[in-house]
């Protein structure tokens, strides 16, 4: 998934909050708890998610799983009550990881002995590969693009190791992981064009065990292509103490990754017709695909559940709204987000009416807020809506709009967007690696997620925004 920083601007109504429901807003909060109490003693929402990860697991765009996902989340659409749902096509990459990355550290110890130590590596996603005999050069540790090219002289034939930590004082960890995902993003390319023939970068990651996190990379057209490998944190803690104690490192690295021609991929969309206001339309999602190592539980499985509970619950509760809600399983968000501009593209040539739009991408953590437009329009609602999400552990709103999924709806019809926030400090645990497993996923947190966006979706239908 990708991110941007969120926390540019907090809005706490601690009155609002403290004084509860005004009489004008008591039978909505009735609604909010009917809905509560339908999603929590639910298990469509788990049985969603296991098998989402466990009968299907990585479904990165093109691959054999990514086809198996759309047509499951069909399926679950039309199971949780979707008055309509239907495919909508879109090309998208397809990038293969084509075998079992691996590389190694080589170094002489004080005896002039030379040693090695396996280094647990990932492809970066969309990278080229090493070839079948590998690449083997001397590294060159830099802290930063600044010192990137401070050192550009010394990269010719040479491994670049971006060794750049999460800025650990910053509370919000999505504002470490922008500052960040640069190198992982443009990386390869900045030091290919002084020579380099292969990178390694730190994991995005403040977690504790050695998995290591994969992510895509773009490469900048005027530049050679190099191979490019996300490296574990406590293996890139050996590197450190190796090159801080003086020793001269060499590595090599084994990839196989690959782009073949595009292929077809799908949005899949399910709809709520409103009542009053059909031809108006409310957007909700998450993405559909997740990295091939991983089972996607929390990035975006987490989401996927939740667009696919909150349809089931308001179709429980006989609930019709007054604007057509249209539920979106996103396609190939994690390498191109090729679905979202799709889902924008089609909407414009449709000449269709759209009001609001929201997503989770952010994990089934506990919900903390959400990020959307506050302005001398929208802040009194706000303020009346706060003592509704009370019970549900939002307690306040972020001035900011949606991720990647809804931005192009926000950009193509000038609407606000939001997204859904929880806490953020787990995330990164698990994002893009092995770790991203249903076994991480708490279901009463994600759960209280969709609580959370049906009460806003149920309001922003209601009253606007």
């Amino acid at each position: 998934m990708r991110k941007f920083v969120w926390f540019a601007s907090l809005f706490i109504s601690s009155a609002a909050f403290a004084q509860g429901p005004s009489a004008a807003y008591v039978g909505d909060s009735i609604f909010i708890h009917n809905i509560a109490k339908n999603v929590l003693t639910s298990k469509a929402s788990y049985n969603n998610l296991y098998f989402l990860t466990k009968k299907i697991g990585g479904r990165l765009a093109g691959s054999p799983q990514m086809v198996l996902a759309e047509k499951w989340g069909y399926a679950a659409l039309q199971e949780a009550g979707a008055d309509n749902v239907r495919l909508q096509q879109c090309m998208v990459p397809h990038w293969v990881r084509g075998g079992k990355d691996k590389a190694a550290v080589f170094y002489k110890n004080d005896k002039g002995v030379q040693q090695s130590i396996p280094v647990n590596v990932l492809a970066l996603g969309n990278s080229i590969g090493s070839g079948p005999k590998g690449i083997k050069a001397q590294v060159v540790r830099v802290n930063d693009f600044d010192e990137l090219e401070a050192k550009k002289n010394d990269l010719k034939g040479k491994i670049v190791f971006y060794n750049v930590p999460f800025d650990d004082t910053l509370l919000a960890t999505f504002q470490a992981y922008g500052k960040n995902v640069v190198y992982r993003g443009i990386g390869a390319s900045r030091a290919a064009k002084y020579g380099a023939v292969g990178v390694m970068v730190r994991s995005m990651t403040n977690g504790v065990d050695n998995a290591p996190h994969t992510g895509s990379l773009r490469y900048l057209d005027s530049t050679q292509e190099i191979p490019a490998v996300a490296v574990g944190v406590r293996d890139v803690e050996k590197m450190d103490t190796l090159i801080d104690a003086g020793k001269s490192l060499t590595a090599q690295l084994f990839t196989y990754g690959k782009m073949l021609p595009d292929t077809i991929g799908h949005n899949v969309i399910g709809e709520l017709t409103g009542t009053e206001h059909p031809d108006e339309i409310i957007t909700v999602g998450g993405h559909l695909d997740a990295w091939d190592v991983t089972e996607g539980a929390t990035d975006d499985g987490a989401g996927i559940v939740q667009t696919i509970e909150i349809l089931r619950a308001f179709k429980s509760l006989g609930f019709r709204p007054k604007h057509t809600i249209r539920f979106v399983l996103f396609a190939n968000e994690e390498n191109g987000t090729r679905g979202a501009k799709a889902y924008a593209d089609e909407a414009k040539a449709q000449h269709e009416k759209h009001i609001f739009a929201l997503e989770s991408d952010a994990g089934g953590f506990t919900p903390r807020s959400f990020s959307i437009p506050i302005n001398a329009d929208t802040k009194p609602k706000l303020d009346a809506w706060l003592p509704l999400f009370a019970p549900y552990f939002i307690n306040y709103f972020t001035n900011g709009g949606g991720g990647a999924d809804v931005g192009p709806i926000h950009e193509t019809f000038k609407v606000p967007a939001a997204e859904l926030m929880p806490d953020t400090q787990r995330y990164f645990d698990v994002h893009h690696s092995t770790n991203d497993v249903l076994e991480n996923v708490n279901m009463r947190e994600l759960k209280l997620g969709a609580i959370n966006m049906a009460a806003l979706l149920y309001l922003v239908d209601k009253y606007g925004l």
